[in-house]
């Protein structure tokens, strides 16, 4: 899942921005988060999710 968003390395963070990591990350069991910068701005947020199989 790929989302498009920004960020600001002058102001910070945006909130919308937090907020759409902090979502991820309370949905996320397993797996990775991944900010991509580019000019000092949050431009894309990956999330590779695992599943876990039990035997």
């Amino acid at each position: 899942m790929d989302r498009d968003t920004t960020g600001s390395a002058k102001g910070g963070v945006l909130p919308e921005t937090l907020a759409l990591v902090s979502e991820e990350l309370s949905r996320l069991r397993y797996g990775a988060i991944q900010l991509i910068v580019h000019d000092g701005k949050v431009m894309q947020i990956d999330v590779t999710e695992r599943k876990r199989l039990t035997d």
